[in-house]
Formats: structure tokens, C-alpha cells, sequence
């Protein structure tokens, strides 16, 4: 039987939804159990960094446990991520997430970036994100299909995919976190976000570009910048600015994709090689399944 822990490394979440999230994964057949300070609320931290980093730590040594369910984002990581034990198991979440994402990444571990506490406790049982994740946990392939956008490019690639929360991995660039550390040559990138000013997320995108991961890609999968405006004053949209910044690069991008602060958020492997293929009428993107 697998084992999953459930800790808040980052803010702190209504324990309503770790006992709903915790009843669904005990349906599926999947043990459950939490961290010390998983329910605590200090602020908007779930506990102190010291109480957060010490759930996270005991949950990365415990032997007994296979896969780590974070609960929730928000905001924490990027306050311990300097004292976290190596990760050896996958971490499932997304969001602040991202920055335990790219640890994994370092220390070539994969991850699962997808539906935390909230969505796994109020879901359908029947809604895509639930259905792809009890599958992912099962073993199964990861595979999907989706509608091509205007803006997408063409072409192929077989990487690993590494990403995440566009905010995120801007706050770690710099830093022995960021995405010029992970050892992966040429990896395929997701980005996404939510709540951010449209100047902002060039300014991000820019960091990006002039630091020279845009330039060291395969592919880039683009998911949804929720509560995101267009600015009239920028003279395009959120994606064509995207669009532009990866202009003189000739990888597959994917645009549009399911992934990120929407209730339609599939689970997606991070740091297993997966095969991306755009084409003028759809878009795939595919992971062989875990033996």
C-alpha cells in the first residue's frame, strides 16, 4: 500500500480540506498520514518556518513514506528551501510548490506537479485532474491531448519537463535554486501564474532571456495566468509577450495548457524525460508510466 504524508510547508490551510483530501486518498486504497504541524496557522504560515521545515525534513526521512502531498501553496518555501533534507521521494503540489520542484529537480528526483488538499477534498470524483491523479499514483503513463492554440509553434521534443509558478522561479534565480542549476540539458519548461500585473510578467519573462534559460530549451508549455489582465498599454496580450520573448528560438510551444490556478489543473511529471509534440491542429504531451 502506498503511503502518502501530508504537510504545509508553506501557508496555512482550513483543516477541513486535509480531512477531505484525506478520505478521498484513503478510497483509493493509498495510506495517509500528516505532519505534526500540517493544521497549525501562525499568520499566514502554517507554523513557523522551524515547525514547517521540521514536518517537511521528518517526512523526507521517513522511510515508510513513498510520496509527499503538500497541502497547500501560498507563500513559505523560499524561507526554508536553504535547510530542506535531500529529496529522495516525489513531492506532489504546485504554486510555491515550485521552489521544492526545482530542489527536486537538483537533486534528480521527480516530482508531481499538480491538485493539492482544496481540489483533491472538493473535486468530482469524475473531473479530469482527479482521474489523472489517482492514475498517476497508480503507475499509469501520463498522456495528453489538447486543443492547438493560435500562438502555439509547431515541433517536437523528448526532456524532462522542470517549471512551474512563473513568480516563484523568478524569486529563486540567482539563487543555488534557480533554473540555470538543474543539471537537465535542454529540458522542456512550464510556466504559469496568478494575480500578477502584465508589465510584471514580462519583467519576469525578460529575467529569463537575458539569463539565458530561454535560450537552453526543448520546449516550452505555457498554462494559465489566472487573474491576469491584458494591459492595453503593453499593445498585446499576456501570451503574445510570452510569444515574443522565445521569438528567435525554434522549440515547440504549447499555449493554453490546463495547468496552473484553475480547477481544471492536470497533473504533470516534472523531471521524467516526456515527449512533446505541437502540430497545427493539437498538442501532446506524454510520460511512459512508473513499473
Amino acid at each position: 500500500m502506498k503511503h502518502i504524508r501530508i504537510i504545509s510547508p508553506s501557508g496555512a490551510i482550513d483543516p477541513s480540506y486535509i480531512d477531505g483530501a484525506t478520505a478521498r486518498l484513503r478510497a483509493w486504497g493509498i495510506k495517509v498520514s500528516e505532519g505534526a504541524h500540517a493544521r497549525d496557522a501562525r499568520g499566514r504560515f502554517a507554523g513557523t518556518d522551524e515547525e514547517r521545515l521540521a514536518d517537511l525534513n521528518e517526512a523526507l526521512q521517513d522511510e515508510s513514506v513513498d510520496m509527499i502531498l503538500c497541502s497547500r501553496g501560498g507563500y513559505g518555501m523560499q524561507r526554508i528551501i536553504d535547510k530542506v533534507a535531500p529529496v529522495t521521494k516525489p513531492i506532489i503540489g504546485f504554486s510555491d510548490i515550485t521552489a521544492l520542484h526545482q530542489l527536486s529537480g537538483i537533486n534528480h528526483q521527480p516530482s508531481l506537479h499538480g491538485i493539492m488538499c482544496k481540489h483533491i477534498a472538493t473535486l468530482p470524483e469524475d473531473s479530469e485532474p482527479m482521474v489523472a491523479l489517482r492514475q498517476l499514483l497508480a503507475g499509469a503513463p501520463m498522456e495528453y491531448r489538447w486543443e492547438s492554440h493560435p500562438l502555439n509553434r509547431p515541433g517536437q521534443a523528448f526532456a524532462p519537463i522542470v517549471g512551474g509558478n512563473l513568480s516563484v522561479l523568478y524569486g529563486l534565480q540567482g539563487t543555488p535554486y534557480g533554473l540555470s542549476k538543474l543539471s537537465y540539458q535542454f529540458p522542456i519548461l512550464l510556466i504559469e501564474d496568478i494575480a500578477e500585473r502584465h508589465y510584471h510578467i514580462d519583467r519576469m519573462i525578460r529575467n529569463l532571456r537575458l539569463s539565458g534559460v530561454l535560450a537552453h530549451l526543448s520546449g516550452l508549455i505555457v498554462g494559465q495566468f489566472s487573474d491576469c489582465e491584458d494591459d492595453k498599454l503593453m499593445g498585446e496580450s499576456i501570451y503574445e509577450t510570452i510569444k515574443e520573448a522565445v521569438a528567435d528560438y525554434d522549440y515547440p510551444v504549447l499555449f493554453n495548457a490546463p495547468i496552473g490556478h484553475v480547477e481544471r489543473n492536470m497533473p504533470l511529471w516534472l523531471g521524467r524525460t516526456a515527449r512533446m509534440e505541437v502540430t497545427d491542429s493539437s498538442a501532446l504531451i506524454a510520460v511512459d508510466g512508473i513499473a
